[in-house]
């Protein structure tokens, strides 16, 4: 029954960018444990995980994938940290349709954190040698209520970037060559 309060361990990430030195192990770990077959490959690109960097003053910020946003947002501000000026979109977490972070770079669909599912701690807290990623769980009340499915989520995007009449297309051709 929808509307029943449950607990639910809700985990996060602690950033502390102060400790960061900019070494990108998380974002090669994210990728390789992202692979298909896991470990078999390195593209950074497919990390869930990304450290924004101006190695000139020092500063390095991971930002890990979020939720999918399927518009764009209304916020422009910009940053200055340290004399240098950053968009906001530099350190937001969503996947959204004014850039291509957190992005599957073949299909374009978009990727969320999903704290290394199947083991112990996300990996990028488990490889950060300076403990800049820390993984911190606490436990929330929650309305049960049904969440969309990932193929549902994909599908959307998909249909927003290709048109739904070209998945319907493909699809049926791809049902046509497996019966063939």
């Amino acid at each position: 029954m929808t509307g029943e309060k449950k607990k639910k361990i809700i985990k996060t990430i602690k950033i502390d960018a102060d400790k960061c030195n900019g070494c990108r192990a998380c974002e090669v770990i994210c990728s390789a444990f992202h692979a298909a077959p896991k470990y078999s490959s390195n593209n950074p690109e497919r990390s869930r995980i990304r450290v924004i960097r101006h190695p000139l003053k020092d500063i390095y910020v991971p930002v890990y994938a979020g939720e999918y946003a399927p518009a764009e947002c209304m916020g422009r501000d910009k940053y200055v940290i340290d004399g240098k000026e950053y968009d906001e979109c530099a350190f937001c977490r969503s996947s959204c349709p004014s850039r291509d972070i957190f992005k599957e770079p073949d299909s374009g669909l978009p990727l969320k954190c999903d704290m290394c599912e199947g083991e112990d701690e996300p990996l990028c807290v488990k490889w950060c040698i300076n403990d800049a990623l820390i993984l911190e769980e606490r436990e929330e009340d929650v309305e049960d209520v049904e969440e969309r499915e990932e193929l549902e989520i994909g599908l959307a995007s998909l249909a927003n970037k290709h048109g739904l009449q070209k998945i319907l297309d493909t699809v049926a051709r791809m049902s046509l060559a497996k019966k063939g």
